[in-house]
């Protein structure tokens, strides 16, 4: 967290900006207001403000601009709002639908995740229960699944010229077999968070785990709910089992393998969303090097001897 200042100290355009959006809160005027920009966000500004009187701090975000062609700043936030009915997300007091400016409360005490703590079996199990709660919790009024999220992001990359591995069409031809099988065995549709960054995960000791920054949430498969997540952990096979086990409460291959096909399907995902950042982004972080490493792992996927047979599994 950066250094705290008052309000009227502001000595660069992001200070700047946090300033005119506090001056937006009704109940914030003629108040004396600190604030701290926080660490991360890649696509936008995170705060940390305080208001004299109010037992509470609050997490103020400012979305970065461009943001928009990734976001839907409505359904993140009725995302967040439908969490925090649900016991599962922090209170959210202000909202700007005209340009995302969201305020919520700040959960002190909390620290949030890394990927060391996801190799515990406390986490672990802590993650399943909390999707299962979202998972049944109302659905959003945006449906966005796994496919229109890549086909999104193909047409992006290719209206940027974005700089696409050289074996694209082989990457594209699996994925057009991938999609075809699951949609030819049905989507189940739940309201999903998509994002499982370590960091958007928070615990604290005697609490349930929290979960925030609903930017990419909608209504998708739920597999791939837990595909994206075993992939960021990075975890083996037994354990993907084990967890499966603990979410839907038995393993059966049909189960296994669409987690698995979804697996590789986040990876292109994510590795699509890499190289048009790299387009967009001045952010200081190596979105070529991060698709490239993402093609490769589903590219590793898709090789496997057992795809086709995940394939027909479905």
């Amino acid at each position: 967290m950066g250094s705290e200042r008052r309000l009227g100290e502001a000595t660069n355009p992001d200070e700047m900006d946090l300033e005119a959006v506090v001056g937006r809160i009704s109940g914030w005027r003629g108040r004396e207001v600190r604030y701290a920009m926080l660490v991360g966000g890649l696509m936008n500004k995170n705060w940390r403000v305080r208001i004299d009187g109010d037992p509470r701090a609050y997490f103020v975000k400012v979305p970065g601009k461009g943001s928009e062609m990734f976001i839907d700043r409505l359904a993140a936030n009725e995302a967040a709002r439908n969490a925090h009915a649900l016991g599962l997300g922090p209170e959210v007091v202000f909202f700007d639908p005209a340009d995302g400016v969201e305020v919520a409360e700040f959960l002190e005490g909390y620290h949030t995740c890394t990927n060391a703590d996801f190799q515990e079996a406390d986490a672990q199990a802590a993650v399943m229960d909390l999707y299962r709660r979202l998972h049944g919790g109302p659905k959003l009024s945006l449906t966005k699944t796994i496919f229109d999220m890549i086909e999104e992001h193909f047409e992006q990359a290719h209206e940027l010229g974005s700089h696409l591995p050289e074996d694209f069409a082989w990457l594209d031809h699996q994925y057009r077999r991938a999609k075809a099988a699951m949609t030819a065995s049905g989507i189940d549709l739940v309201s999903c968070f998509n994002d499982p960054m370590p960091g958007n995960f928070l615990v604290r000791a005697g609490e349930p785990m929290r979960l925030i920054d609903y930017e990419f949430a909608s209504n998708n498969e739920r597999a791939y709910e837990l595909g994206v997540l075993f992939a960021e952990m990075f975890y083996d096979e037994a354990l993907t089992n084990t967890l499966i086990e603990q979410y839907y409460g038995e393993v059966k291959p049909q189960m296994f393998a669409r987690v698995m096909v979804c697996r590789a399907l986040a990876d292109i995902k994510w590795a699509s969303w890499a190289i048009v950042n790299r387009k967009l982004s001045s952010w200081d972080f190596d979105y070529q090097k991060y698709g490239v490493w993402k093609y490769m792992r589903a590219r590793d996927m898709m090789h496997d001897y057992r795809w086709d047979g995940w394939l027909r599994t479905l």
